[in-house]
């Protein structure tokens, strides 16, 4: 899976992207509020894992995402 995460513009919020090894979208939320996207996907368990690699990554940039214990 891989995380990329969007600088908002204006009154536009910042986002976070999930994909999949294929590049297709599998979740698109805002960093704010994580919480519902990742329950749908089967990811709430990871939710604190995820969101850590997010608050520490730049904006902009693409990054594989190893989730443990999936």
């Amino acid at each position: 899976m891989y995380v990329m995460k969007v600088k908002g513009v204006a009154k536009i919020p910042d986002y976070v992207q999930l994909r999949d090894d294929a590049f297709t979208l599998l979740a698109y939320f805002r960093v704010d509020r994580p919480d519902k996207s990742l329950e749908k996907l089967g990811l709430g368990d990871h939710a604190e894992q995820i969101m850590e690699v997010v608050r520490k990554m730049p904006f902009g940039q693409i990054k594989k995402l190893e989730i443990t214990n999936l």
